[in-house]
């Protein structure tokens, strides 16, 4: 008989997922379902490879994006929202938001309205793939971004309204100088979700064995911002990790830290960029503030073949959205152009932090095959003598197949 559909539970920091949770997703906007449409079969698939038919996704989809808007809903319902929190996990297609329109950004509402304060984006590379750095392989990180402040607290006022003539003044009084034609953005960075976002890198590093977290900041500039995110995570590793993790100042010098011990040092961002192309190797974790995180993970997916073999998750205490990292790409929807690996890769990712590892880890071993098999979309195809180009829905297939 079969079991029927139930929910995600959340207990002790872990998600308790039963034998046939009910998952919601909503395809979005632009490629977005045809990229879905290809990585539900394989999900499925590496679940039935994996646990033998003992356990299975219900997959149900939920209004959000054009399609609400279509069927004369809002861009983001309540009720979608609310289904989320209740089911704990879901993951979603591409969203597009107008540039410069009064339509607030589904990702940032996503993030905000469920508080998921870490936005993780894992990057390595697939043989097989075009880089453009001479040993792609040497970068093997997992960025976490600090995903509800910075510039998606969303404070900002245009030049010449009302609110920045009065901020204006306000700060000139303090003694700052401002144009008069400025528009003004406050930067807000807290110490409670600069802590948590780090203990979040803390104990994903701990959970993988990772002996590196390096945080990000610019705090050589921007002193009681960013330079205090980093304060705040030295602060969080000394108070509950003492004896897992330790700062890398507080090591007695040349003495090398324990093996299974989690060393925490700092970068600023503009050295950080250089060092990911210049020392890959050397790192394994970055914390880091909203909009260093979002430089920083699109410039290291660019090195290993860019963001369609780039998977991103959205995680908070209890709940998470899991999300390619790619745009909506409207120029080629519907044409079976659209490559599907990051939202494969998300859907691997997904898996993994569900704790149902054998089957993301048979999503990622399929998706590798797939390439080194010389089967590739066209973005990743690229003219290449050899290689098979697929469309969106034939690489879906392609990647099913080989779950082993």
């Amino acid at each position: 008989m079969a079991k029927t559909a139930s929910t995600i539970d959340w207990r002790d920091e872990r998600y308790v997922v039963p034998d046939r949770p009910a998952i919601p997703f909503f395809p979005g906007d632009g490629i977005g379902p045809e990229v879905m449409a290809a990585t539900l079969p394989v999900l499925d698939a590496a679940v039935q490879r994996a646990y033998g038919g003992t356990r299975a996704i219900d997959w149900f989809e939920v209004p959000a994006a054009g399609r609400a808007v279509a069927a004369g809903l809002d861009l983001l319902p309540a009720r979608t929202l609310d289904t989320i929190r209740d089911h704990r996990i879901a993951i979603k297609g591409p969203t597009m938001t107008p540039v410069g329109s009064g339509h607030r950004s589904i990702n940032v509402a996503l993030r905000q309205a469920l508080d998921l304060y870490a936005n993780v984006r894992p990057v390595r590379y697939f043989p097989g793939v075009t880089a453009p750095v001479v040993n792609p392989a040497a970068l093997d990180v997992v960025i976490f971004r600090e995903n509800t402040e910075d510039v998606y607290a969303g404070i900002e006022y245009a030049n010449g309204s009302d609110h920045a003539r009065h901020l204006a003044g306000l700060l000139r009084d303090w003694g700052a100088r401002i144009p008069d034609d400025a528009g003004l953005g406050i930067k807000v960075i807290s110490r409670l979700k600069s802590r948590r976002l780090v203990r979040a890198a803390v104990r994903h590093a701990l959970d993988k064995g990772i002996r590196r977290v390096t945080l990000v900041h610019k705090g050589n500039i921007m002193k009681a911002t960013e330079g205090a995110f980093a304060a705040w995570g030295y602060e969080v590793v000394r108070q509950e990790f003492a004896g897992r993790a330790v700062p890398a100042g507080d090591l007695p010098h040349g003495t090398p830290p324990p093996d299974d011990v989690v060393v925490v040092d700092d970068r600023i961002a503009d050295a950080m960029f250089q060092d990911l192309l210049l020392a890959p190797q050397r790192f394994g974790v970055l914390a880091t503030t909203n909009l260093n995180g979002d430089y920083l993970s699109d410039a290291a997916a660019a090195q290993v073949g860019g963001l369609g073999v780039a998977p991103g998750a959205n995680l908070g205490d209890g709940v998470a959205v899991f999300e390619p990292t790619h745009g909506t790409a409207p120029d080629i929807a519907g044409q079976g152009l659209a490559n599907p690996g990051s939202m494969i890769l998300t859907g691997a990712l997904m898996l993994e932090v569900m704790g149902w590892t054998e089957a993301g880890t048979r999503v990622m071993d399929a998706f590798a095959a797939t390439l080194r098999d010389g089967r590739m979309t066209r973005d990743l195809a690229a003219g290449r003598p050899g290689i098979t180009v697929l469309t969106t829905g034939e690489f879906g297939q392609a990647v099913a197949r080989r779950i082993g």
